[in-house]
């Protein structure tokens, strides 16, 4: 009980975007999990099966992070073409980057584990970048 009590006060310390942000990607880390035993389940290779949860939780957290996690309602094409733009050069580096966690890993671990340390490493990043390049006022405007 009392993890709990200090996991909730930790929780209850976060800013409002960060709070918002590591429980968004919690919900987006679980459904990618989903996505990869059923994707095994119906006979994907590991890798064939992170790639799959790796671009439909992609396309869920884009879209989550933008409204939920940063507030960002902008969506005027000089705003949302640099945010997809910059989004997308992000995601092509945590695509080759979570396929060579896989492809290093996947004979030790199961993908579900390789998946999770790639994305618990690009996590920390990718607040960062979204928080003050990405979803930031200043972009497209």
């Amino acid at each position: 009980m009392n993890r709990k009590r200090c996991s909730l006060k930790l929780l209850e310390r976060l800013s409002g975007p960060t709070k918002r942000y590591l429980i968004i990607g919690v919900s987006v880390y679980l459904f990618e999990l989903l996505v990869i035993v059923i994707a095994q389940w119906w006979g994907a290779s590991g890798v064939v099966a992170v790639t799959f949860s790796f671009w439909l939780g992609l396309i869920v957290s884009f879209l989550l992070q933008k409204l939920v996690t940063f507030q960002d309602k902008r969506t005027h094409h000089t705003v949302l073409v640099p945010q997809i733009a910059a989004f997308g050069l992000l995601v092509l580096f945590n695509f080759g980057f979570t396929i060579l966690v896989t492809n290093l890993l996947v004979s030790f671990v199961p993908a579900t584990i390789t998946r999770t340390i790639a994305l618990g490493i690009t996590t920390l990043w990718n607040f960062y970048l979204y928080k003050t390049r990405i979803f930031s006022a200043g972009i497209g405007e």
